[in-house]
């Protein structure tokens, strides 16, 4: 599943519209916009009055039932439940009528849909480290929303484009949403890639940060973890591109970003003016980290699947900023397990060996420390191992052939 959804991820969606691949890929030449500044444009119960605007978010209801019919949603409740709550937290006025949806895409991006509601793919939550950094990312989502961007972008096409472009799109849209593009990873990519003809312009993108700065820290949320986030977010790209000894992928997040830093810095900025002194922020982070650990072993599973080990072990690296765990452990031997270079198998088993020693350690990184072992010639020792990963998962698909290995 990974590899497929990742090509189309990647080139489709997070280059294509995704709404936090814009965020996340717009400079900031012009003046800071202040959070004190941002009123939403929109309260409880809207609902269009003009009729292009009523046209488009017919289109987007259609396109909305097909994607919460999606087999590529993950079908979790709790979790799905979580992401509202947050969502009803953060949006502002309107929160109330806001939707969220998770999708199994194992990339970073969500986005907003110009009726109300938001796509966020698992990829986005294996990378926050809090629930105020998620927080912060459908914050911005829904000040797009607030400040009626989607719409406004759109007269802006529709006075731009000639009528023949205009009507492709929003035959697109209609496509989309009737099912026409077949396959959930196809469909999905259409619709984020119809998003990005709404091109959301620099100062859009500058009122989406201050309105998000201002509704986490009203929530009361840290607001400088949405910096964090935008932080974490250049390391991780450039250590992909380091790895690969080459540029920063063509459509990935910064090709339109000259000054990342400068964003970085106006992030802070918003982020102190919205912090009352003396008050307290939560971060959410156990909460956070009890609500995604049922899933977080996939998360996890579906990152090192991707090959790109640069960006894999930076993100692990990142998240271990916390403390390193089990689980961290063990998939940063899977990291250099699967790309199997010279050296790689002894620093994969490296891993294993110290995974083993938490107690949180997944069944996989037992049998794969006892497999470690009995190549080094410690046969007794790895056998041990594998017979412990027999005790964690004695119906695992190769239990059979462990249980001849351990005689």
């Amino acid at each position: 599943m990974c590899s497929r959804c990742a090509a189309l991820s990647r080139r489709s969606m997070l280059a294509g519209g995704g709404a936090l691949a814009a965020m996340l890929a717009t400079g900031s030449a012009q003046a800071r916009t202040s959070p004190a500044d941002m009123v939403p444009l929109i309260g409880p119960g809207f609902r269009p009055t003009d009729t292009d605007e009523k046209g488009l978010w017919q289109l987007m209801d259609r396109a909305e039932e097909e994607i919460s019919g999606s087999n590529l949603l993950l079908k979790d409740p709790a979790l799905v439940s979580y992401l509202q709550g947050i969502i009803g937290t953060v949006g502002g006025p309107a929160a109330k009528d806001m939707r969220i949806y998770l999708a199994h895409v194992p990339d970073f991006n969500a986005m907003m849909f110009p009726s109300g509601f938001a796509v966020v793919f698992s990829g986005l939550l294996l990378r926050m480290r809090n629930e105020a950094q998620l927080a912060g990312v459908i914050a911005h989502e829904s000040g797009h929303f607030l400040r009626r961007h989607m719409i406004r972008s759109w007269r802006d096409q529709k006075r731009k484009s000639d009528l023949f472009a205009v009507g492709a799109m929003a035959a697109g849209v209609a496509g989309a949403g009737a099912g026409v593009y077949t396959g959930d990873y196809v469909q999905l990519a259409q619709l984020a890639t119809i998003l990005s003809l709404f091109a959301y312009s620099r100062a859009m993108e500058a009122e989406a940060d201050a309105m998000g700065a201002r509704l986490i820290a009203e929530a009361g949320y840290p607001p400088i973890e949405m910096a964090n986030v935008w932080e974490q977010l250049i390391g991780e790209e450039d250590a992909s591109a380091a790895y690969r000894r080459k540029r920063r992928r063509r459509g990935s997040l910064f090709d339109t970003h000259p000054s990342e830093g400068s964003r970085l810095a106006d992030l802070k900025i918003s982020a102190a003016e919205v912090t009352v002194p003396g008050r307290t922020y939560d971060s959410g982070r156990a909460r956070y980290l009890e609500k995604i650990a049922p899933i977080r072993e996939m998360l996890l599973e579906d990152q090192v699947k991707l090959n790109d080990p640069g960006a894999s072990q930076y993100l692990l690296n990142t998240l271990a900023l916390d403390g390193w765990n089990g689980l961290l452990r063990y998939y940063e031997g899977e990291v250099w397990r699967l790309r199997n270079r010279a050296g790689d198998d002894t620093r994969a088993a490296q891993s294993y060996a110290v995974a083993v020693a938490y107690p949180d350690a997944p069944a996989e990184a037992w049998r794969w420390h006892g497999l470690s072992l009995i190549k080094e010639g410690r046969s007794g020792e790895g056998k041990a191992a594998l017979g412990r990963y027999l005790q964690m998962k004695p119906a695992a698909p190769d239990a059979p052939f462990i249980r001849q290995m351990v005689g």
